[in-house]
């Protein structure tokens, strides 16, 4: 019942700070994710997102708003998965190093996962670790089950993806999070920038013609929610609450879509098939 009392810019720093903790390490498991993939773009951009993200956290612990041990480990995480994924870039790390990176992230990702949306809702529900701990020994079981042999080739591939779709569906519940917080409490919706939510919503959106192009369903999903409820669901609840101009709305809607119906025309025209629809069809279901 106490939390229930907790100041509306409390509770919010806190949810900004679940945030910035959730994007930090979806940034490093998908920076992890197309590295092996070798998609340079896209490792560029998970990188400067680890680093503004550290910018973020630096700043926070030099206002003494967040506990150095908290910046220190943080700090550490940061430094290892930077290290690690451009060693193995390059070729020049040891499989079994990187292997137990992965390791961390499959087990890091799927304990924050269900806890990051338990914690999203409290105090309207009871604020417990029990969603994390579960979670937790599952992945544990999963990771030591798969390194042992004591999973099929189907269940060592499915736990190795673990981590980049964990990622995917961290970067997915930040806008849900920061739609409830908008719901909770309108106010809010005036400290958000307009310009960063457009970049935010561009940003993502030229990610989907590549995704697309690549069949690579795990980015495309990520890529599109992001753009149409990070950065554009952002635009729509400032419209919504006349934080900006009929105009600015439009315009921004306009485009949003022109964008993703050329994306699909062009995936159509290139891979020579009639209907979008067959492009959306392999992207889900395979060739």
């Amino acid at each position: 019942m106490a939390d229930r009392a907790l100041p509306w810019n409390l509770r919010d720093t806190m949810l900004q700070m679940q945030g910035m903790c959730t994007g930090l390490l979806g940034n490093l498991s998908l920076l992890s994710y197309f590295t092996k993939k070798r998609e340079n773009e896209v490792i560029i951009v998970q990188t400067l997102g680890v680093l503004s993200q550290f910018v973020v956290f630096a700043q926070l612990a030099l206002a003494e708003a967040m506990p150095l041990p908290y910046f220190v480990a943080t700090s550490v995480v940061v430094a290892a998965g930077l290290v690690l994924n451009f060693m193995n870039y390059f070729d020049c790390l040891n499989a079994a190093i990187w292997r137990l990176w992965e390791d961390f992230i499959t087990v890091g990702g799927l304990s924050v996962l269900p806890q990051i949306m338990w914690s999203t809702f409290v105090p309207y529900i009871p604020n417990s670790i029990f969603p994390g701990a579960v979670a937790f020994v599952i992945a544990m079981v999963a990771v030591i089950m798969a390194r042992t042999g004591k999973l099929s080739e189907k269940g060592v591939k499915f736990v190795g993806a673990i981590s980049g779709w964990t990622a995917t569906l961290l970067f997915m519940w930040m806008p849900v999070a920061q739609m409830w917080t908008n719901f909770l409490n309108p106010d809010n919706i005036k400290g958000l920038s307009t310009f960063s939510m457009l970049l935010a919503m561009m940003g993502n959106g030229l990610m989907i013609p590549r995704a697309l192009f690549m069949r690579d369903f795990m980015w495309f999903l990520g890529s599109t929610w992001a753009t149409l409820f990070y950065g554009y669901g952002n635009i729509l609840c400032l419209y919504c609450f006349n934080a900006i101009s009929r105009e600015c709305f439009f315009a921004a809607t306009t485009g949003l879509f022109l964008w993703i119906g050329m994306a699909l025309w062009k995936d159509t025209v290139v891979y020579g098939y009639g209907s979008p629809f067959t492009s959306l069809k392999e992207l889900v279901f395979g060739s």
